[in-house]
Formats: C-alpha cells, sequence, structure tokens
C-alpha cells in the first residue's frame, strides 16, 4: 500500500486526508495542535501530535523514498523550508509543499520540493476560466501549451458527429472522450460516425487559446 505523509493539518492538510484516505493510501497525519489531530484521527491509519519540523519525528516515522510527503504550513516559510530539506536528504521523491505565493514556490523548489502548490492562484484561475468559458466544467494542464478541458458541448454541436465538426483541422482540438452524464457511460476516442448529444460533456486536448475559439 502506498504511503502519504501529510505535514500541516490546517484546512487544506485536513480536506488531503479526508480525499485519500479511502483511495488505498497508508495516511499518516502530524500536527502540534491536538485538536486538529483529532479531527482526522478516525480517517488516518495514524495521527500525531508533534511538530512537523522535528527531525526524530521524522526518523521514528520511518520515512521511505517512496512515500509521498505532503507539507501545509501556511505562511511559515522557515518550516516548510526545513521540512523540505531534511525530506530531500532522506531522497524522499515525491516532496509536495503547499505554498501562499510564487516567491515562496520558487525558494520551495530551489531547496527540493518536487511540487508547489498555490492553492489561491488555482481557484482563481479557475472562476476566471468558469466566467470566461462557461461551457467548461474543469481542466488539468499537461504543459504550458496543452490541456485537457472537460466541457459541455455548444449548442451548434448538437446532432452532429465527430467528422462534421472538424474540430482537429479547424480548432486543432481532439476528442478524446465522451460522458453520457445520465448513463455514466464514456466512449473513449470516439469514432468518426459518433453524434453528439446533449446530456454528454466532451474530454478534449488542446491549447487554452485553441479550446476558447469553441466558445
Amino acid at each position: 500500500m502506498k504511503r502519504c505523509v501529510v505535514i500541516g493539518l490546517g484546512i487544506f492538510g485536513q480536506n488531503i486526508v479526508r480525499e485519500i484516505s479511502d483511495k488505498g493510501f497508508e495516511v499518516i497525519a502530524v500536527d502540534k495542535n491536538k485538536e486538529a489531530v483529532q479531527r482526522v484521527r478516525d480517517l488516518a491509519g495514524k495521527a500525531i501530535v508533534a511538530d512537523g519540523t522535528d527531525k526524530d519525528l521524522m526518523d521514528q516515522i520511518g520515512i521511505h523514498e517512496d512515500d509521498t510527503v505532503i507539507i501545509s504550513f501556511g505562511d511559515d516559510l522557515a518550516a516548510a523550508t526545513l521540512i523540505t530539506l531534511y525530506l530531500k536528504q532522506l531522497k524522499v521523491k515525491s516532496i509536495i509543499v503547499k505554498a501562499p505565493n510564487e516567491e515562496h514556490q520558487i525558494i520551495l523548489e530551489k531547496v527540493g520540493a518536487t511540487e508547489v502548490i498555490l492553492p489561491e492562484k488555482e481557484i482563481a484561475h479557475k472562476v476566471a476560466r468558469s466566467l470566461i468559458s462557461p461551457n467548461v466544467f474543469d481542466y488539468l494542464p499537461l504543459s504550458e501549451d496543452c490541456m485537457i478541458f472537460e466541457m459541455a458541448p455548444p449548442e451548434s454541436f448538437l446532432g452532429k458527429t465527430i467528422a462534421e465538426l472538424q474540430l482537429r483541422s479547424l480548432y486543432n482540438v481532439m476528442v478524446i472522450a465522451v460522458k453520457d452524464v445520465l448513463t455514466d457511460q464514456v466512449t473513449t476516442l470516439p469514432p468518426a460516425p459518433f453524434v453528439i448529444k446533449d446530456g454528454q460533456v466532451l474530454v478534449l486536448a488542446g491549447t487554452e487559446a485553441d479550446i476558447d475559439k469553441l466558445r
């Protein structure tokens, strides 16, 4: 079983524990705040009241190279940097750190964080995206130039086949799946004769600029 250590149990850390506790992870939750630890004790395999920056604690937990460690210390850059450095010394391959801004992100990446999450920036981007393209339900950046989007088909798409829409030739956008909302049936790589209907969700791959043209 893959193990995930969550250090820092503020709102973000607690929600991470809730989300992954029943997804096949062994979860170890750590915070020096007893009340925060008690909130997740029924969800985590181990819930420990301790200072997450304590090296001895990391030794007691027995952090492994293949563990995923998620660090959420709010604005405390010193604490996040300290534990990231120590985890890097332990050769942990996956160190995910929550940061409040891009300045902290730069520092944390330099000391060894494999991924830095900026929740406020990501939420702002999602809200802006929903205002700009109301049809878009969700998106997943694959690179700076390519994203996967889930969107409701515009009215002009309904009743037309994949071939008739010519999304790849006209917009440089590829339909990689179509999900029927009512039945939950997913058609991957739908063929050219596949007809787009109301009540479906399109899963598209392309650049943000190209997908914006579908609005």
